[in-house]
């Protein structure tokens, strides 16, 4: 029953979604108008019910029973018909992660362009017009959710460690794609077997701007089905968002000289301008709407439902705010939640985390579904003007184009990496170049009939061949070519302390040399993020307080309410902490303790503040320079009484270590002039009568012996050594006198007689 349960789910499963794919095209095909159901409702007998207040009531003639059903689609049908679209998408990828089989071999984004590609072939074949992907629709809707959803959870250490070798893809690739694929054209449309010799110079390149950018829709779908490593992935999804100010940039470009019909200098020269100011406008509106939300999420601790919010509207507003001033949206998108995450994150609960986590990720992924299922119903819509030349032209130009680029800015780039990037590298960066809704959308904005349905179905097939061609062949190729995928398992605590130990050792070497590069600046921005934003953006204690610290208290604190409320501290002291609390608990048998579980999000989150924690920041150094031997003015500001204490500690500690010295040295000596004497006193001349003895040149007082110079004791250790291997103490009776030596002076005459 077990394996005929699990085999007929997927087959239940699609025939639920099939079944709801046609429901869906019949519903979207419906007349806009439905005949009486936009009037006034009307009586089973015909009347309305506008009509019916014109008879008296008092007549019972045509007095009818109330309607207790009544049918009026037109009142909900457009959200009814957005819901069946989601509801559509939304099983559409439940069942393509049922059957394991597709899901291998098939991208997602494939099978939903194939849905998309069913869903209006039915509705053109009831003779009605489907519903197409709609430009503001796109931009304004679909999109912002996926890139919030990217930029939000950005790799930021992989993303500006390799920030370099993306803006050069994104930058110079893009611009070398865009007017390398613009000449090659202009020059297809040249061939009179072409039939296309009315396109000009400038819509040709008008095309090649469209055409040469890199989706970030379709390279997220692509890219984390197949796990490749972080490096590659970051490259391709970097170099698709951060095109997003060239592409912006060339379309308004070519598409106003196209209208103008002449290109001066200074257009020219206007237009490098353009770039930067929608490039680092986009980015500065995005700094802004970021500081602000974070700003706001200070104020949120007694208002917890609402956090979510301020992030969602904050990123959006953002977005919208670029798209008023033709700057770059995606761009500020990306800056607002980059800058955004981790204030907000300290300011707002653990729920409201969970929430915005969650909640982004699902209105991506019905973003993304709509897209793929919305460009397959707008390719059966059309219209098309195909023309082979132009198409196979426009695909072989894009692909050459590609490798050309990824191989010509690699060897630039890597004279200047540590890392190298490899031939295999480089393949899986050209291949995954993909084209998406992106170049849909722009290419759906001309307004030239003739050259927009021409453009649009080169557009077209260069999208599918791209999603469908690469995007099922690349996950064979990488696993034949033996890319290096991602690591699933999270790096453990060591490795990250260490990581971080490396990065500040690696900022104090650049420091000592005087070289200010990458770790240097990451090093000064996180001080001044530390001493000065977080006491601006984070609220009470969190900015200034270490974060273990104040988890840990929080912890403390929550299992002390909890034992308080389960009553298990009822017979405890009331100001027990909770080591207490858990050492009173311990004195139960072991065998009914039971070990704590711990959530994946709380270890996570121990996890993170172990390595916000565990690790000091380093010292202030001095840079050195051979060439400046001046003094530092920081030490030249420092004051007198703290140079007179450090200098009294050092005298301290040099003034103990002389004496335990010393102290040490006269022991030393001491002994080992010692193991080598032998005091004796002779008979014949020991005092009788309470006269000073005499003293023998072959005896010495330990007194006087260890009251003796350093070298004094050295010379007598010389002549003691030299006196001993002289006298041959094999003797035991020598053995004895040496051992009394030490706490007898020797025996008196009277005493020898008396024994």
């Amino acid at each position: 029953m077990a394996g005929l349960g699990s085999g007929t789910s997927p087959r239940l499963a699609g025939f639920v979604s099939l079944s709801l794919l046609v429901f869906v095209a019949v519903i979207s095909a419906s007349p806009d108008n439905v005949d009486g159901a936009n009037e006034t409702l009307r009586r089973p007998s015909g009347d309305s019910l506008e009509d019916s207040h014109h008879h008296p009531r008092n007549s019972t003639e045509h007095r009818k029973a109330f309607p207790v059903l009544a049918f009026n689609y037109e009142h909900v049908s457009k959200p009814f018909v957005i819901s069946l679209w989601i509801l559509l998408a939304l099983l559409m990828k439940l069942g393509f992660h049922l059957i394991p089989r597709v899901s291998h071999v098939v991208p997602e984004s494939c099978l939903l362009i194939f849905v998309g590609l069913l869903v209006g072939g039915v509705i053109k074949a009831m003779n009605q017009t489907p519903p197409v992907l709609d430009t503001k629709l796109f931009f304004l809707y679909l999109l912002p959710p996926i890139i919030l959803d990217a930029g939000y959870f950005l790799p930021i250490r992989a993303f500006t460690e390799n920030m370099g070798t993306i803006l050069v893809f994104a930058v110079v690739g893009t611009l070398w794609n865009a007017f390398f694929i613009g000449g090659m054209m202009f020059a297809v449309c040249q061939i009179e077997a072409a039939q296309v010799g009315h396109v000009d110079l400038l819509s040709c390149l008008l095309f090649g701007s469209i055409i040469s950018a890199v989706d970030p829709v379709a390279v997220l779908a692509v890219f984390e089905e197949i796990h490749i490593n972080e490096l590659l992935h970051i490259l391709v999804f970097g170099e698709s968002l951060l095109n997003d100010a060239v592409t912006v940039v060339l379309y308004h470009l070519f598409e106003e000289f196209a209208h103008e019909g002449t290109v001066t200098v200074g257009d020219a020269l206007l237009g490098v301008v353009s770039f930067f100011v929608v490039s680092v406008g986009g980015i500065m509106v995005g700094v802004i709407f970021g500081i602000l939300g974070a700003f706001t999420s200070r104020f949120t601790s007694h208002s917890r439902v609402i956090e979510p919010l301020f992030v969602f509207l904050y990123s959006y507003m953002a977005y919208l705010s670029a798209e008023v001033f033709h700057l770059s949206g995606i761009m500020s998108l990306i800056a607002c939640g980059v800058i955004m995450r981790p204030y907000v994150e300290a300011n707002i609960s653990h729920k409201s985390y969970t929430t915005i986590k969650y909640f982004l990720k699902m209105w991506s992924s019905v973003s993304e579904t709509l897209i793929f299922i919305f460009l397959g119903v707008s390719t059966v819509e059309g219209p098309h003007n195909w023309n082979w030349i132009f198409v196979i032209f426009t695909l072989i130009l894009c692909l050459l184009s590609r490798v050309l680029g990824v191989v010509g800015l690699t060897f630039i780039i890597n004279k200047f990496r540590i890392i190298k990037l490899t031939k295999k590298d480089q393949f899986i960066v050209a291949y995954g170049g993909l084209r998406g809704a992106i170049a849909f959308s722009l290419g759906f904005l001309l307004t030239d009939t003739e050259k927009k349905d021409m453009f649009l179905t080169a557009i077209i097939t260069v999208i599918f061949f791209t999603v469908f061609v690469q995007g099922m062949t690349i996950r064979p190729l990488v696993e034949l070519l033996a890319v290096k995928k991602k690591k699933e398992s999270k790096a453990s605590i060591n490795e990250e302390i260490h990581t971080q130990f490396l990065d500040h050792l690696l900022t104090g070497i650049e420091d000592i040399c005087g070289h200010y590069g990458h770790h240097h600046w990451k090093d000064k921005l996180n001080r001044f993020n530390k001493t000065y934003v977080k006491k601006w953006l984070i609220a009470g204690d969190r900015s200034t307080e270490p974060q273990l610290i104040s988890f840990y208290n929080k912890m403390e604190m929550k299992e002390a309410m909890m034992l308080v409320e389960s009553g298990s501290a009822a017979k405890l002291p009331s100001l027990a902490s909770t080591a207490s609390l858990q050492n009173a608990q311990q004195r139960a048998p072991p065998k009914q303790r039971a070990i704590p579980s711990i959530s994946k999000t709380r270890e996570q989150e121990i996890r993170k503040m172990l390595r916000a924690n565990l690790q000091k920041t380093r010292q202030r150094l001095r840079s050195y320079s051979r060439h400046d031997l001046f003094s530092d003015p920081f030490e030249d500001n420092m004051s007198e009484i703290r140079f007179r204490k450090q200098r009294v500690q050092m005298e301290r500690r040099v003034g103990r270590h002389t004496l335990i010295f010393k102290m040490e040295t006269a022991v030393l000596l001491s002994l080992q002039s010692s193991e080598h004497k032998v005091y004796t006193y002779d008979e014949s001349e020991s005092p009788r009568d309470g006269a000073a003895p005499e003293t023998s040149p072959d005896s010495v007082s330990l007194l006087s012996e260890s009251s003796q110079r350093p070298g004094q004791s050295s010379r007598m250790k010389k002549r003691g050594d030299a006196e001993q291997g002289a006298r041959a103490p094999d003797n035991q009776e020598e053995q004895q006198k040496l051992s009394r030596c030490f706490s007898d002076p020797g025996p008196k005459e009277e005493e020898e007689g008396e024994g």
